[in-house]
């Protein structure tokens, strides 16, 4: 009982050499020692109906077979699944992982144990592996033909045209026939053949993988899915069926459902003799607690089904395994059962850190040969998007492996390191071992049809699998580098958790010959010698940071100026008035800035030495540089007004026009055009908090009697009265440009952008329902509240699911009431909801925003909340799932890259627009060094820092970042001593197992980047009151 439950990492499961059988969830432990002594042979049918033997020692626990199984399998989602035999009795009972296996199944040789699902999760989209939702489409297609799915006619087909379309692929009708008459689904399946067809012809170009997922969306929505019956009586002896469910335990009379208890509810379960006794808890409005109690065939049903219970409730409701029950001193009472496994939590969170990778897996009856987590032609994280882009990894838990954006025709080769031998396991199987994938694979990748590629297992790379038609793939955590393959608007184009398609998947990174060229790596010498070339004065570095962010900001204009006039010239999308409003007003700020960088860049030259050595004094000094643009700059203030006449009227246009939203959409999909499309036309705004932070440093820096100092202070006066005057209209366009963005994240919302409204906070909460906590995203307003969850859209977008008016809303703190860490209920005039917060900090911030919003919502009468017109999304949407995979591979225009509230979502992360604000003076360019795994080498890159996020360059010539790590959820530390960093200016970005080492320059850019970082990967603990008479200020 006390033993700590282990079970063999991912990489022992898919084919990977390791220490075989060290635990995934308790690190650092050693392995149970497999029992010695005789073995004995236990016949396993799979849910394939293919039968395997497997030998276990007589002793070994349950769990050594079940893990056999699942290795044999190659199976990382293992414990949704069980082991059902019958017993002497013949009842058929659940193999307990704790007890050894001859206790349990006394005669072998003669019994015939399945491996069955187990628990069926709320929503399948938490099945994170296409061999799970494969696995669990067979039990399903078991259950039918079995008669335990019982539905109705037009479902039964529906269900099996789906199982039609994954075995045999397309219509046709001469095949479809063929196969009904030799495969019998169902009982008197022939009356449905013409139903099964007209449903089938609907599905072309689904692949077995879509058609696994569409099968169980279908299937849980049904009653009897997952269910199990149990014959009882109540009290009064009437014949019903009692049944356990990851919401609760259910009552039925035949085939439908009296009754339910969720788990919210249940106080106690017991049972005593052939008796089951369900102790309520007491209701709200009465003093007395009420237990149920029913009546069971024989004292061996009920403790069966009490036990069944006792693992779903574990299962689906605690965060981790349960501990043992001290053993008594002298008597035992009761029984000593536990949940011996992972909790559903566990699992996803393991999933999620991606702990496995992808293998192919034979499906048994279908024709398609097909790999886990289907690979690389786009069509999502759940249903895989097209021109998601690439990630690379590097740091301390990963070799340097970085995926560059592939041109047409070259080969990207999985390193040597790939080959991974599958250590066989301690447990002998017959007759054979599973076929095995080893070796590197070898995959051309075409231009603009990029696989994106995800670590998959710490410490190991993996080979890259070949592509196959399917969709694209998901990073489980969001802690990887992306590559930027496809651009696009999001803090960083970055894969997702699969968990919104069929075919999510995660590939294995590959070394990129450009990020990982050996002449970049500096060896420590040639950096020595480079750093006593240059000052070292603070002022010298504040002037390069000028050039370094003006040459981002002067990218930035050109993304307008140059790429997106270029764009608008070839397209008759948009109005002549609107395109000259755009670019009239920023071509005269590109001419500019061109001039301002070059003289900032001369006069660097000239502080260095490098253009004429024996000039000094002068030169060394940046304030007078700054002096004369910043009073040139404010002649340009007119086009500054403009630009938020500029926003409204695009997203008037985009409104207004089909064209011209589609062409808007496809252009930030390009490589180029790294930020949401609005964010570039904001950009003006934000690069004079820039000029503002920057001379107040430099102020701050100068003693008065310094030669630069008047001209600096000038300067600083001279921009703050331009940040002055525009500072109103700042506000009012980035809450504008916000609304709009997450406008493209929302469905079933039509008015989001309304005046008056004002967002506040968006962040990931923890809903309390039925079903126990369930993650939901939130997004507060000045005068609503919205939740909702991943949607099943190829546009990554949420779902709303209600919403509560702030208006007469009330909040308070229950972590007592429900026994819920952070827990808070909101009250609203109609409904009430109870939130949990993934730590005490979040909750806090979360509480602070809440509650301003409620005052601000009793102030003022508000927008109000019937104007949220809530539109469910059209079926026939090009965007939904069942029409994702007929569009070209690699050429779905229809796709928009994940925004920054999926970071949040994939991190448990929240962002106020406090924080948004903040991020835009907090921006920074420059050089970094980044350590290589394993080496003494540092691979000089560009680096941009901007939305919460890192852009990664070759160069700062280059017009696209090659890769981008979101930094929300980081945390931001300098190495220790034992981390053998032996050098100066060294900062570490960790996330849970992942950890990279980056290296400034100076200690000035060094407490530059840790400051800049620092605000994002901790968002602002205070938020500013939304309102028109106390506004934000930056």
């Amino acid at each position: 009982m006390g033993e700590t439950e282990q079970r063999p990492t991912a990489g022992s499961r898919l084919g990977a050499q390791e220490n075989a059988g060290i635990s995934t969830l308790e690190h650092g432990q050693k392995p149970p020692m497999t029992p010695p002594g005789k073995l004995i042979s236990i016949k396993i049918q799979m849910l394939d109906d293919t039968q395997e033997t497997f030998e276990v020692p007589q002793r070994a626990p349950g769990k050594v077979l079940h893990e056999a199984v699942c290795n044999h399998l190659n199976l990382v989602e293992g414990d949704y699944f069980g082991l059902e035999f019958p017993d002497h009795k013949k009842m058929m009972v659940w193999l307990d992982l704790l007890k050894p296996v001859m206790k349990q199944i006394r005669r072998p040789k003669h019994v015939v144990v399945k491996f069955v699902v187990k628990f069926f999760p709320p929503d399948h989209a938490q099945l994170q592996e296409e061999l799970t939702r494969y696995l669990f489409a067979l039990q399903v297609k078991q259950d039918l033909a079995q008669g335990r799915l019982v539905c109705n006619d037009t479902s039964t087909a529906l269900l099996i045209s789906h199982i039609v379309q994954s075995e045999i692929g397309d219509f046709d009708e001469t095949i479809d026939r063929e196969h009904l008459a030799k495969n019998k689904y169902i009982p008197q399946q022939e009356a449905l053949e013409d139903k099964i067809m007209e449903f089938h012809r609907n599905h072309m170009g689904q692949t077995p993988a879509e058609s696994d997922f569409q099968l169980l969306e279908i299937a849980r929505r049904l009653e009897m899915y997952g269910i199990r019956l149990h014959p009882a009586k109540d009290r009064e002896g009437t014949k019903i069926n009692l049944a356990v469910a990851n919401t609760g335990i259910l009552v039925f009379q035949g085939h439908t459902k009296i009754n339910a208890f969720n788990w919210a509810k249940v106080r106690k379960l017991s049972f005593k003799r052939k008796r089951f006794l369900i102790k309520l808890r007491p209701d709200v409005n009465s003093s007395f607690q009420d237990t149920l109690e029913f009546l069971m065939a024989s004292r061996d049903f009920c403790k069966s089904f009490w036990k069944i219970c006792v693992e779903h409730h574990a299962f689906f409701r605690l965060f981790e395994e349960p501990k043992p029950k001290p053993k008594p001193v002298l008597f035992s009472r009761g029984s000593s059962f536990r949940f011996s496994g992972r909790t559903q939590k566990q699992v996803l969170d393991y999933v999620k850190e991606g702990g496995h990778k992808k293998v192919q897996f034979e499906r048994k009856h279908s024709k398609i040969h097909s790999i886990r987590s289907p690979t690389a032609q786009p069509s999502e994280q759940h249903t895989e998007v097209p021109k998601q882009s690439s990630s690379f990894a590097y740091g301390e838990n990963n070799d340097a492996a970085v995926v560059q954006s592939c041109r047409q025709g070259k080969e990207l080769k999985a390193s040597a390191e790939d080959v991974g031998q599958h250590k066989s396991p301690s447990l002998k199987k017959s007759p054979k071992e599973g076929k095995k994938v080893d070796g590197a694979v070898v995959s051309t990748v075409e231009e603009e049809e990029e696989t994106p590629k995800d670590r998959m297992q710490q410490n190991r790379p993996h080979s890259q699998q070949p592509s196959t038609a399917g969709s694209l793939t998901g990073s489980p955590h969001l802690s990887e580098l992306s590559i930027n393959s496809q651009g696009g608007p999001s803090v960083a184009n970055m894969s997702l958790s699969p968990n919104l398609s069929p075919d999510a998947k995660q590939s294995s990174p590959l070394i990129s010959p450009l990020l990982n060229d050996p002449s970049c790596i500096r060896t420590d010498d040639e950096e020595e010698v480079k750093r006593k070339r240059f000052p070292t004065e603070k002022a010298y570095f504040i002037a390069k940071e000028v050039a370094t962010t003006e040459r981002t900001y002067l990218k930035d204009l050109e993304v307008i100026t140059s790429w997106f006039q270029s764009a608008v010239s070839k397209e008759d999308c948009m109005p002549e008035t609107l395109k000259n409003l755009i670019f009239s007003n920023f071509e005269p700020l590109h001419k500019f800035h061109t001039g301002f960088l070059k003289e900032i860049e001369q006069r660097l030259a000239l502080w260095e030495g490098r253009s004429n050595a024996h000039v000094k004094g002068d030169h060394q000094r940046i304030g007078d540089v700054m002096l004369k643009n910043i009073q040139n700059m404010k002649q340009l203030t007119i086009h500054l007004w403009k630009h938020n006449e500029i926003l409204m009227e695009l997203e008037n246009g985009i409104k207004n026009s089909r064209k011209l939203e589609i062409f808007c959409r496809d252009f930030e999909l390009q490589k180029v055009c790294y930020l949401p499309l609005n964010t570039f036309l904001l950009r003006p705004l934000h690069r004079l908090m820039h000029y503002k932070q920057i001379m107040e440093r430099l102020c701050k820096y100068y003693p008065p009697s310094h030669i630069d100092f008047r001209d600096s202070r000038a300067a600083l006066a001279e921009i703050s009265e331009m940040v002055a005057q525009l500072h109103g209209n700042m506000i009012k366009m980035e809450n504008f440009q916000k609304l709009h963005e997450l406008k493209k994240d929302l469905i079933g919302i039509d008015n989001l952008v309304i005046p008056e409204r004002e967002f506040i906070r968006l962040g990931s909460l923890s809903k309390l329902s039925g079903k126990g906590l369930q993650q939901r995203m939130f997004f507060l307003f000045n005068d609503i509240l919205l939740y909702t969850s991943r949607g099943l859209t190829a546009s990554n977008q949420f779902k709303v699911h209600g919403h509560l008016p702030l208006y007469g809303m009330t909040i308070e703190e229950s972590e007592e009431e429900w026994g819920v860490p952070h827990c808070l209920t909101l009250r609203g005039q109609h409904q009430s909801i109870i939130v949990a917060a993934s730590t005490r900090a979040e909750m806090d911030k979360w509480t602070e925003d809440i509650q301003m919003a409620i005052d601000l919502a009793e102030k003022s009468s508000g927008p109000a909340p019937e104007l949220l017109a809530s539109s469910p999304p059209d079926n026939k949407d090009p965007l939904s799932v069942s029409d994702c995979t007929s569009l070209p591979a690699g050429l779905i225009s229809d796709q928009r890259p994940v925004s920054i509230s999926y970071v949040c979502w994939y991190r448990m992360q929240s962002l106020s627009f406090y924080d948004i604000l903040q991020s835009n003076e907090n921006q920074l360019s420059g050089n970094l060094l980044r350590k290589f795994k394993n080496s003494n080498g540092w691979q000089k890159l560009w680096v941009v820092f901007t939305n919460f996020c890192m852009f990664f360059y070759k160069s700062h010539q280059d017009n696209h970042p090659l890769a981008s790590l979101p930094l929300l959820g980081y945390s931001l530390t300098i190495p220790s001593e034992s981390e053998n960093i032996h050098k100066d200016y060294v900062f570490k970005l960790h996330f849970k197992s992942h950890v990279y080492y980056f290296r400034a320059e100076s200690e000035y850019t060094f407490e530059r980047w840790m400051e800049v970082i620092r605000s994002a990967t901790s968002s602002a603990s205070r938020t500013r009151a939304l309102s028109h008479k106390e506004p934000h200020t930056y």
